[in-house]
């Protein structure tokens, strides 16, 4: 499984009135253009689409080539970098013993130096708290979300958090309570004033709204599907149709599920037979969502999502299993989807008919999300090798480039800044920017 971790926001209806709303408007649903006019604040980006308007964005560098800094990060995380007005912020699990007990940490890095501003605990490992985790995981997986002065952190069944941005906890919430299997992983996602967090243990699957004011529970709604492996890690995708009514599309175990964001209602379904683990974040642009289903039966999906209930047979438009990836989300560009699977095979297919435009293997495993630009797609191995293409229908090799030794993980996608491209290993995070001449 993995890491990585998962983002929108407008203000919300009265349930009764955002559920009919979003019923009768469900047919008009709307898309826009890729971009990260907001900057890099939530996983993949401000859109949620991997997509970054960098011009200038390096295509070559290595240990000691185009590092602008390299600053270490204590403990384990595998949360993507956010930023914001300045600051880089991420979070980290710092061992305390030699048992499972551990700090659950938010810090805040300035951008241009690498110096760090901030480090506060945000949560801490009840001593009789069961600790269950993957080798491959951390307890600090799910990306956090910057928005304005405020900074949401999720740390799973551990607790969810509100600060603002200078490190001062402003609310907690400690309710979310499932077995989550292998640790936690997927981020929330920001829906006006609500923080959309899918909860998928192996004991109980539901997604909750948590009010961004103060962290209490707006709605609750527990998954219809009693999947043999409930366990899974999604980020919400947070879309909207022409009426401004926002929409959560909440992969789990089993199926997807559309939201209404506002109140909880379920809007649609998809059902994908046996998968389970569910990591990717869905996709949404030219008016089509685009989702995989994880382990087990993994597939990538293109489901239109103005329908109602259960769409399976009818909104589905295409569908392939072909080196699908089952941890990292696949990303959209020029009308074409790029993807890694795990075990290191790129593909792109056009978006419209998923018809295959080509397909390599890269070399290595893969469980961090692939970003791009307008010219070019990064692909970054677990093992710190980053493979530059170019975002075309016909597979051309930018660059190769490496940071560590090939033995440090690297697990967290990587994240953007101005023109500069910011990578997280297990030991450290670097900011990657050319040289000027």
């Amino acid at each position: 499984m993995t890491r990585t971790s998962a983002i929108l926001r407008l203000f919300f209806l009265g349930s009764i009135i955002a559920g009919i709303s979003c019923v009768s408007h469900a047919n008009r649903v709307t898309a826009e253009e890729p971009g990260d006019a907001g900057g890099w604040t939530e996983f993949l980006g401000s859109g949620g689409n991997g997509f970054s308007n960098a011009a200038r964005l390096p295509t070559h560098w290595s240990e000691t080539e185009n590092v602008r800094w390299k600053v270490d990060i204590a403990g384990m995380g595998w949360s993507s970098p956010v930023v914001s007005a300045g600051r880089i912020f991420l979070t980290t699990a710092v061992s305390e013993s030699e048992g499972a007990r551990h700090s659950l940490r938010t810090i805040c890095i300035d951008s241009q130096s690498g110096k760090e501003i901030w480090n506060v605990e945000v949560f801490r490992h009840a001593e009789d708290e069961t600790v269950e985790i993957h080798g491959k995981n951390s307890h600090a997986s799910p990306t956090p979300i910057v928005e304005g002065d405020r900074l949401y952190v999720h740390f799973g069944p551990h607790g969810t958090a509100c600060l603002s941005t200078d490190g001062q906890i402003l609310w907690k919430n400690t309710e979310l309570k499932y077995l989550p299997q292998h640790g936690n992983g997927g981020s929330p996602a920001v829906a006006g004033d609500l923080l959309i967090i899918c909860c998928d243990g192996k004991d109980i699957q539901y997604v909750v709204g948590l009010k961004t004011e103060d962290g209490s529970i707006a709605w609750k709604v527990d998954r219809d599907t009693e999947p043999s492996r409930g366990f899974s890690f999604a980020t919400p995708a947070v879309i909207h149709d022409s009426a401004g009514e926002l929409l959560a599309v909440c992969p789990g175990s089993s199926a997807v599920f559309c939201y209404n964001a506002a109140s909880g209602k379920e809007v649609w379904r998809v059902d994908y037979g046996e998968g389970y683990s569910v990591v990717p974040r869905p996709i949404f642009q030219g008016g089509m969502v685009y989702v995989c289903s994880g382990f087990g039966d993994e597939q990538l999906l293109a489901i239109d999502p103005k329908g109602t209930g259960n769409i399976t047979s009818t909104h589905v438009r295409w569908s392939t299993k072909k080196a699908t990836p089952k941890s990292p989300s696949p990303i959209l560009v020029h009308s074409m989807i790029f993807m890694v699977s795990d075990a290191g095979v790129a593909s792109c297919l056009d978006a419209e008919t998923g018809k295959l435009l080509w397909q390599e293997r890269l070399g290595g495993n893969f469980s961090a999300s692939p970003i791009a630009t307008k010219d070019n797609v990064y692909f970054q191995s677990e093992t710190g090798t980053v493979t530059v293409v170019k975002a075309s229908p016909n597979f051309e090799l930018v660059a190769k480039n490496q940071i560590g030794d090939g033995v440090l993980r690297t697990f967290a996608t990587p994240a953007v800044d101005g023109d500069g491209l910011l990578l997280r290993s297990e030991t450290s995070l670097y900011r990657i920017e050319q040289e000027s001449n």
